[in-house]
């Protein structure tokens, strides 16, 4: 296998994508031929490799030191004795900064194995010297064991060449699938976009990529193709693009003195789930170092960032996993009574799975207990569930009142489709009096662009149940977007404290 770092093909928008033409995004959505281009695998994030890198490699080091010297000399010895402990932690700590000089914790040094082994071992051998200088100097050589020392060099080898080796695989399969790198798309055809492809294909270590390059003027007034990437439409097609697609970044390169262009756009755009940047050279005024944050070497400016990235994504997907199967395990005999009324009081199915929005409006199925007769049931929730609604059955009644009727979708939150906490997802023809929601409120699909949740920011404050007025279906949105603007997990952990004695207050719950 080659040890060149090499670009996955759906990462190269030039070669490969939906077309060469500049016809609509929305005429060849159907026919995108380089299925690829438009995969829903998440991103993983560098910053998060990296990070991860550093750690499971000082650990590595640590317990092999520790496992080598209980292993030759003698065990109380060793767990007892704090130089043999600090000199694990501290010849692992010297390790993994001398890794991070050589510049060994880059993609780039990830992939290229073959190459970045020799340094490896250099590193791992230089701060192994350094200890034993430093043992010599002090005269403390009697006190250690120059068998473990030995011993720990070859066994931190092994294990440092075996661990680069796999990540080698992993960080190539990912880049294959363009999980590694981040997805962009321009926005705006001018002298500004071209500068910042430029500049982001000059930068070998860059982790994005181009898919997609949008503006709304015709073709007399902006180019069909830009450094060679294809116009693909308009501000509608971009939209959809994203809806189809994953994409990461949104860099709309138009100059600030369109005020009001730029305006229209970004809150056009800002319900999407991707940061959104302004290059720094669509205006002359330069601000200070701190206002910019850099894409590669592009200097930029955050309009939106995602609400929940890099490792606030792990920490709130192992919180859902964790604090969800409990719950299951727990609410187990309160669900299988509640089963076998429903299955006793009325002829149907125990559960009721409903089509709802979820994260960038996905489609996704959300279990519930029935609640409604099976001959009744409104699937798409095109009419509101009224006070002493004839089509709900007498326990569901009380368990839509309690919200008993939604502990099935702790299926959906170990399923992956749900969060424990987020905005509640809607039913696709949800209403507020007479209105879809979407038409209701202005902005309304910015509360996707997290995972919705089984509870929320706008349940806990009473914001539940029916929605007869557009004042209602605002107030709930609102909350949504406060929700996901201040999002953390101790805001989550809050949320679902609240939940069971917010419950109580069920006047809008039908």
């Amino acid at each position: 296998m080659s040890d060149t770092f090499t670009l996955p093909e759906n990462c190269t928008a030039k070669t490969s994508g939906i077309g060469t033409t500049d016809a609509p995004l929305s005429e060849k959505l159907a026919q995108i031929a380089d299925k690829r281009l438009t995969g829903r695998a998440s991103h993983i994030s560098p910053t998060m490799v990296h990070s991860a890198v550093r750690v499971i490699e000082f650990l590595m080091l640590s317990l092999s030191g520790l496992i080598m010297a209980v292993s030759y000399v003698s065990v109380p010895s060793v767990l007892y004795d704090v130089r043999y402990l600090t000199s694990f932690v501290a010849v692992a700590a010297f390790t993994v900064i001398s890794f991070e000089l050589m510049g060994l914790y880059t993609p780039r040094a990830f992939a290229s194995y073959m190459r970045s082994l020799p340094r490896v071992l250099l590193g791992w051998t230089i701060a192994l010297a350094i200890y034993a200088a430093a043992v010599f100097f002090l005269k403390a050589g009697a006190e250690f064991s120059r068998a473990w020392l030995a011993l720990w060099f070859v066994a931190g080898s092994v294990l440092l060449l075996t661990g680069r080796t796999v990540l080698a695989s992993c960080v190539r399969a990912w880049a294959r699938q363009g999980r590694l790198f981040r997805r962009a798309v321009l926005y705006g055809v001018s002298d500004v976009t071209k500068s910042v492809i430029d500049d982001l294909e000059s930068d070998s270590d860059s982790d994005i990529r181009i898919t997609g390059i949008f503006d709304d003027r015709g073709d007399s007034r902006a180019e069909k193709e830009i450094r060679d990437y294809p116009r693909r439409g308009g501000l509608t097609d971009l939209e959809l693009f994203c809806r189809e697609t994953r994409v990461d970044l949104i860099i709309v390169a138009l100059p600030v003195a369109g005020e009001a262009r730029l305006a229209q756009v970004v809150e056009k755009i800002s319900v999407l789930p991707a940061d959104i940047k302004l290059p720094a050279r669509a205006t002359a005024v330069r601000f200070s170092p701190r206002t910019y944050s850099h894409v590669g070497s592009v200097a930029m400016i955050d309009l939106y960032d995602k609400p929940i990235a890099n490792w606030d994504t792990v920490s709130k997907w192992l919180f859902d996993k964790v604090v969800g199967a409990t719950a299951l395990i727990l609410l187990a005999p309160l669900m299988a009574a509640i089963a076998i009324v429903i299955k006793a009081t009325s002829k149907g199915p125990v559960l009721f799975c409903q089509k709802r929005y979820g994260f960038n409006n996905e489609l996704i199925e959300v279990f519930k207990f029935r609640s409604m007769y099976t001959d009744r049931c409104d699937a798409d929730a095109s009419q509101l569930v009224t006070k002493h609604d004839p089509r709900v059955t007498p326990i569901g009644r009380f368990i839509r009142k309690t919200s008993i009727d939604e502990l099935p979708q702790l299926f959906n939150v170990l399923l992956g489709t749900l969060s424990l906490v987020g905005p509640r997802p809607h039913a696709v023809k949800a209403k507020a009096g007479d209105q879809l929601y979407d038409k209701a409120v202005e902005g309304y699909f910015a509360r996707h662009k997290v995972k919705p949740g089984i509870t929320g920011w706008a349940q806990i404050n009473g914001w539940r149940g029916e929605t007869d007025t557009t004042e209602k279906i605002e107030n709930r949105v609102a909350h949504d977007l406060y929700y996901i603007e201040n999002w953390s997990l101790l805001f989550d952990l809050y949320i679902l404290v609240k939940t069971p004695t917010s419950l109580l207050n069920n006047e809008n719950a039908y």
